[in-house]
């Protein structure tokens, strides 16, 4: 039985995205036999920081809590996201600057490197896009997932990371069933 952050990153809470399908059938499959802590980036409020110095010593967004809370309890963490302009949603990016914070996910060393607090975590990136996902991978180089994995996750401790890329999802309903299907294994696994 593992512990598992979900953390469902669609900026916007309308339930048709397909996003949140994926999260919710992630956490179907895991609910059945792993200890779950789900997250909607869209539903909850926080500033964006703007000053570097509130990422150091300012204080976390009450709403916040429970998500750093998850944060350090997990085992593993799955993150889902659509592509947007070829990136991950804002919002979720803000999400990650408020909840890793020095102290929570790196610590300050020495010269001006940081020591990685959330070692012995792994991780499932899901992403979703309208594109093919080879185009994506071979065109555009994966950016955005490469980003995420090494200047966030790997930067914290966190491997290993695995990716799922979800291409055309536009395509049809019963691909999307496909992949819900496989998702919802997914979370069964725990992987």
């Amino acid at each position: 039985m593992s512990k598992i952050m979900i953390l469902n990153g669609h900026p916007h809470d309308d339930p048709d995205h397909f996003v949140h399908a994926l999260a919710s059938a992630y956490a179907s499959g895991a609910g059945e036999l792993h200890d779950i802590r789900r997250f909607d980036v869209a539903k909850l409020d926080f500033p964006i920081l703007r000053d570097p110095s509130d990422w150091k010593t300012g204080d976390l967004p009450e709403g916040l809590t429970a998500a750093q809370d998850a944060l350090v309890w997990a085992d593993h963490l799955v993150i889902l996201y659509p592509l947007w302009l070829g990136e991950m949603p804002a919002l979720l990016t803000g999400f990650f600057e408020q909840i890793a914070r020095p102290g929570i996910a790196v610590e300050p060393g020495e010269k001006g490197l940081y020591r990685k607090l959330l070692k012995g975590k792994s991780a499932r990136l899901i992403v979703t896009m309208g594109m093919p996902r080879a185009v994506y991978k071979i065109y555009f180089r994966g950016h955005s997932v490469k980003t995420l994995e090494r200047n966030i996750l790997k930067f914290a401790g966190i491997k290993p990371v695995r990716v799922t890329l979800i291409g055309n999802v536009e395509r049809s309903n019963a691909s999307r069933m496909r992949w819900l299907d496989r998702i919802g294994r997914l979370g069964r696994r725990g992987r």
